[in-house]
């Protein structure tokens, strides 16, 4: 008997869509001479001061499992760096658990809430795990369309056409990958009214909390009555340049810890214990790299907006993370003949913007976190790009 793996695989699994962003930075490793705006990773190396407490960790012989919810040292720095940053208390103890990043963060809470009949709202374009983790758990994800009308902001209008009553959590994605979108307190204080009156919780994923340009981030959580209808998920990988040492946590009301701690037992039991001493080191003495590394990215931001519109292609003034989601509707392409196209002509790697939903057709993600003079020489291929193409049309 022949036995037939892919048919005794689970279809939730089996049927999941491979993440459209590794398609495209896989090609541009293969490609001399290419450069690559696919991937959101800095190319900031860690902090001295964060790398170096990593190693004297190992030094010091500090090679063993921490506490499954992790170092309390390490869920007091949190707390401490979230009172000061949006003004929430939550109590190390009982609010607050480190993630291997904070993609697992999102997945425990997903797995924690939501199951078989739930409803799971997911406004999209935004980052590639929020649905596929929803559907993992038998819950429905539900897409929630965005426009670049609306800055791609979510809207009290848009919010209700999607809620019904087995609405059981809502994803808030913002400061925004791919579209660099953001909230402003007056923008999110009408759905807060809304959120209030119903049973959902918010999964507000603030990664890119320190990344904001001309405004400071607000979290929805510092809403009067949302903090406890919040699961707040960070982590280290971009405002501290720490993609590489695995480190998120969630904060969030003691009996949803419970249950997210309880998976996170069983599947993971810790985070890397380098990475936390790491992590305490960044959070409590590296305010400053992050400011320097926030004023880089915003003049990345400004010389690859300028790139775009010079050639001739509609970009909104993305003002969070660390992302640009121009439109490449006038060139006649779809996004993934633009993106396949640009790489192999001109040796520059973007993502389509349908990797991030169905809403994003018709839009690239190009990343900021590169050198200027990578962006510089990259902005000038994608001019000459759209210029030879319209050229053909004509």
């Amino acid at each position: 008997m022949t036995l037939d793996i892919k048919s005794m695989l689970q279809p939730r699994v089996r049927d999941l869509p491979p993440s459209g962003i590794r398609k495209f930075f896989d090609l541009v490793n293969e490609m001399k001479d290419a450069i690559s705006l696919s991937v959101g990773e800095p190319d900031f190396v860690t902090p001295w001061r964060v790398r170096e407490a990593g190693i004297y960790s190992l030094e010091q012989g500090h090679t063993h499992y921490s506490p499954n919810a992790g170092f309390i040292r390490l869920r007091q720095a949190i707390a401490e760096y979230l009172q000061r940053s949006i003004g929430v208390p939550y109590d190390p103890r009982s609010e607050i658990i480190v993630t291997v990043g904070g993609s697992e963060a999102i997945d425990l809470a997903l797995r924690a809430l939501v199951g078989p009949g739930d409803e799971v709202i997911v406004p999209e374009p935004s980052f590639v795990a929020y649905k596929p983790c929803a559907v993992l758990t038998g819950a429905t994800a539900v897409p929630l369309p965005l426009e670049e009308k609306d800055e791609f902001k979510l809207t009290p209008e848009k919010l209700l056409s999607v809620l019904t009553p087995k609405t059981k959590a809502l994803v808030f994605p913002f400061p925004n990958n791919p579209t660099g979108a953001i909230m402003t307190r007056e923008e999110i204080a009408p759905l807060v009214d809304i959120l209030k009156e119903r049973n959902i919780i918010v999964l507000s994923d603030e990664i890119y909390a320190e990344l904001t340009y001309g405004s400071k981030h607000v979290s929805i959580a510092s809403f009067p009555g949302m903090r406890d209808r919040t699961v707040l998920i960070n982590g280290f990988s971009k405002a501290f340049a720490m993609t590489g040492w695995r480190l998120g946590y969630a904060a969030a009301h003691p009996d949803l810890i419970g249950a997210m701690y309880k998976i996170h037992q069983y599947g993971i039991m810790c985070s890397p214990t380098t990475a936390q001493y790491a992590g305490i080191e960044a959070l409590e003495s590296c305010g400053d790299e992050v400011e320097e590394m926030a004023r880089e990215y915003n003049r990345r931001r400004r010389v690859m907006l300028k790139g775009f519109r010079d050639a001739g292609l509609d970009c909104f003034e993305a003002k969070g993370a660390f992302y640009l989601f121009p439109s490449v509707k006038k060139t006649g392409m779809t996004s993934a003949e633009f993106c396949e196209k640009l790489l192999l002509e001109e040796k520059v790697a973007v993502v389509p913007g349908e990797a991030f939903g169905d809403s994003g057709h018709g839009f690239i993600r190009a990343c900021y976190a590169y050198s200027v003079e990578n962006i510089t020489v990259a902005m000038e291929r994608v001019k000459a790009f759209v210029a030879r193409h319209r050229a053909d049309k004509q």
